[in-house]
Formats: C-alpha cells, structure tokens, sequence
C-alpha cells in the first residue's frame, strides 16, 4: 500500500489524469497542429507548375518556395524550448498557430515569387514554434507510463502529412485554385488557437537563462548552409565552387557551435544532453533510421506518376494508404511495446521497413493494384510504429530542466532528418537520371535501395540498447536471465 501512494500522489499532479477527457483533447489538439505543419512541407509540390503559371514564373524558380519553408523551420526550432520556458508553453503555442495561419493566408494572396518566399519563411517561424512546443505540452501534461499512448497519437501526422499532401494539393489545385492548398489551414489554425487556450496548460520554468543568441546565429547558419548545400548539390544550378563554399561554411559553422556549445552554461542548443543514452540513440540513430524512410513519402507519388501514367490526384490516393496504416498502427503500439520493449521493436522493425522498401523497389508496370496497396498499407503501418518507437525512446529518460532543450534538439534532429531524406533521395534521382529527361522505373528502383540501407545502418546504434532501457516508459518487463 505504502509502495503505491508515491506513483499515485505523483500521477494525480497531472491535469489529464483529474480529467480523463484531456487524455485525448490535448493530444489531438496538438496533432492538429501538427498535421498542417507536415501538410505544408509536401503539399506544394504537387502545385508548382499551376503557381509557376499564375505567378508568371519558371516552374524550377517555385523550389525556393519549398527550400525557404524547410529554413525557417530548421533555423528557428532550437529557440522555441527557451521562449516557452520564458513566456509558458500554451501562450507560445497558440501565438504559434496564429503566426503559422496568418502566414499561410498570406501565402494564398501572393501575387509574386518573392512575396510568396517572404510569407513562406513566416509560416515556418509558425511552424518552428508550434511542433516542438506542442511535444512539449504532451510531456508535460502525461505521467511517463501514459506517454507512449498519447505519442502514438502525435506520430501519425507525421506521416498523414506527406501522405494525404500530393492528394489534398492535387484535387485542390485541379479543381479549385492553388491557392487553397494555404487557406485550408486557416479554419483549422483558428480553431487550435482556441482549444489550445482552453485546455492547455501554461507550463513555463521559473527561471530561465539568457538567450545564447551568439550560439543560435552560429547554429542556424550552419543548419541553413547544410539544408542549401543539400538542394544544390549535383543539381547544376550554381557552380562547384559555390557548392563547396556552401559546405565549408556549413561544416566551419557546426563545427566552431560544437565547439562552443561545450564551453557556455546555457547554449541555444544544449549538446550535453546527449549524455543521456536513451536520447543520444533514439535522435542519432533515429535521425539515420528517418532519412531512408522519409524519402517513401516523396520518391512513391513520382514513381506512380512518371514511370507508371498516374495522375497526381490518382497517385494521392493510392498513397494515403500509408495513412492508413500508421492509424491502425496506433492501435497495436502500446501493446507490442509492453511485450517486447524498444530494443526488440526498434531492431526487429527497422529491418522489417528496409526490406518493405525494397518491396516497393520492385512493383513494375502492370502490377495489380491491390497489390500495391497491400505494400503500402504495410509501409505505413511498420514506418508508423518506427517513427513512435524512436520519438518515444528518446524521451523516455529526459526529466527536469532537460524536457525543454531535449524537445528541441529532438524536433530539430527530426525536422533535419525528414529534409535530408527528401534531399538526398531528390539528388540521387536527378544524378541517376541525367542524361534522360524523365526518370524511368529502374532509376527509381535504385533509389529506393540505397534509401533502403539507412534503416539497417540505424539498428547498428539501436543495438547498443539494453532491454530495460525505456523499459519503465514502455510498461516492458524484461525477462530476468535464470540462477
């Protein structure tokens, strides 16, 4: 009896566990948010030759529009677990939507390249804000033993995000206006910035340090130089020697934050705690794991369209399978997670989705189509429970002053990761392919091997993991070797 009162008096501190309804309300609201950031970084791709047209502009200039979005949202991430400590997470967050949704009604209204540029790197200042904050909320408003299930709520827009996006910009584009792809969010961002008053809590820490900003001008710049050398690279839109200047200055300026980040108090980004093992391996060798799976999302809209004749609409379609098989993936995790525990999941599954891509590698024209909506279902469902595993790991052992910085520096690693993967896997494309017009099945093919080695080059790390390690996260009981 006296064994259980300390985990209840500890649970009964939690808002969501006096209200059970907020067990689901904080979640979804929080997922909402989500689900408009990760909607705007694959929506406008299938979009570009309409605004191209609309805005008087070569269609390879719009890939700044992306580009822009993606470095506001690396650059300005790693301040956002100082601004909720310093002005309390409900207020930053739902100063984060609103930004975020002025940012898109504003891109809607463009009616130049540049005026869209401009607004995009608005949205992504939103962005930036509202989803590692809204992590942030989820950690702070569950009892650990109740974070996996509310985190398998949160790691779906992750993926309904570049699932749903090609086919909710497609149907809008065909058949209303380009423009709607951004004032979409806009009855759902004032909505969120309404529930997120009402039933959020105002975390914020009692005391906070001065803002590095030294060392968040170092860092940004070196994340902005790496995710522009990545666009360019191999891509013949600057010289070699731009190329290489681009890397040297990212490399000199992550290298001189690292440096410097280890000699200050309270830098803009905390490298320390990445003492903390669970975290180290659940953002290290979950940002490998999350290159080669994020460029699915990408790499099979086009596979669809351009080898196999889909349209973009009918493309969408068939991918929103995956979608639905990260939501039945929710339904399983915490279960499976119980069972098995991290190492076991995170080992065993990663090898699982590396050889579910090379499955898709090898649809061909003229395969039927329930076959390949079988495939995609199963990707969605084993990425899904990845990506939870991963987020959940990495979180499992940070307590006290070290949740804000490790929500940031692991929405960053995230951020950075689904990019890179998108980069990479758009770079390889273009090099395989020159000196074709189009690329064909088999380029494609070898793409989505070499994508495919990431996730087994992750469960090298996730190897050094010890069956109680997140055990007490996972609700896992580790079977006590015999004597």
């Amino acid at each position: 009896m006296n064994d259980e009162t300390p985990a209840r008096s500890e649970e009964s501190v939690y808002r969501t566990t006096r209200e059970p309804r907020l067990r689901l309300l904080v979640p979804l609201v929080v997922a909402f948010a989500m689900v408009m950031e990760s909607l705007d970084q694959t929506i406008i791709t299938t979009s570009i030759p309409q605004m191209a047209e609309s805005l008087g502009e070569n269609p390879l200039r719009l890939n700044v529009a992306i580009t822009s979005y993606l470095l506001s949202l690396a650059v300005f991430i790693p301040v956002s677990g100082w601004i909720a400590d310093r002005y309390g997470a409900r207020s930053v967050f739902a100063s984060a939507v609103a930004v975020f949704t002025l940012g898109s009604a504003l891109c809607g209204a463009a009616n130049s390249l540049s005026v869209l540029v401009i607004m995009r790197i608005l949205q992504g200042v939103g962005g930036a804000l509202m989803t590692p904050i809204g992590r942030l909320v989820l950690l702070k408003s569950f009892p650990k033993s109740e974070l996996v299930a509310a985190m398998s709520y949160v790691a779906i827009p992750a993926l309904l995000g570049p699932a749903v996006g090609p086919m909710v910009g497609g149907f809008l584009t065909t058949y209303v206006s380009w423009r709607w792809i951004f004032y979409v969010n806009v009855p759902v961002g004032l909505l969120g910035i309404v529930l997120a008053l009402r039933y959020f809590e105002n975390f914020r820490a009692e005391s906070t340090s001065r803002f590095d900003f030294f060392g968040f001008i170092l860092c940004g710049v070196g994340l902005a130089a790496v995710e522009i050398a990545l666009e360019f690279t191999g891509r013949n839109l600057i010289s070699a020697y731009a190329e290489g200047a681009i890397w040297v200055v990212a490399a000199l300026s992550l290298a001189a934050f690292g440096f410097y980040a280890r000699r200050v108090a309270n830098p803009a980004v905390d490298l320390k705690i990445f003492r903390i093992k669970t975290f180290r391996l659940g953002v290290l060798a979950g940002s490998i794991c999350r290159i080669g799976l994020s460029s699915t999302a990408f790499l099979i809209p086009l596979l669809l369209q351009i080898p196999f004749g889909f349209s973009a609409f009918h493309s969408g379609l068939v991918t929103s399978v995956l979608a639905v098989g990260a939501i039945t993936m929710r339904l399983v995790s915490p279960p499976l997670l119980r069972k098995l525990g991290f190492r076991a999941i995170l080992l065993g599954n990663g090898t699982i989705t590396s050889l579910m891509m090379l499955g898709i590698a090898l649809i061909t024209f003229g395969v039927p189509i329930a076959l390949i909506l079988c495939g995609l279902f199963a990707l969605g469902f084993f990425r899904a429970l990845q990506f939870t595993c991963m987020n959940t790991l990495g979180y499992s052992d940070l307590a006290g002053h070290d949740i804000s910085p490790g929500s940031s520096l692991s929405s960053v690693a995230q951020q950075l990761s689904m990019s890179f993967g998108v980069t990479i896997s758009a770079t390889l494309l273009a090099l395989i392919t020159v000196p074709k017009p189009l690329p064909t099945a088999a380029d494609f093919r070898v793409v989505l091997v070499i994508m495919a080695v990431f996730p087994l080059i992750s469960a090298l790390w996730f190897a050094r993991l010890s069956p109680e390690d997140g055990a007490h996260v996972a609700g896992y009981r580790p079977r006590k070797s015999g004597g």
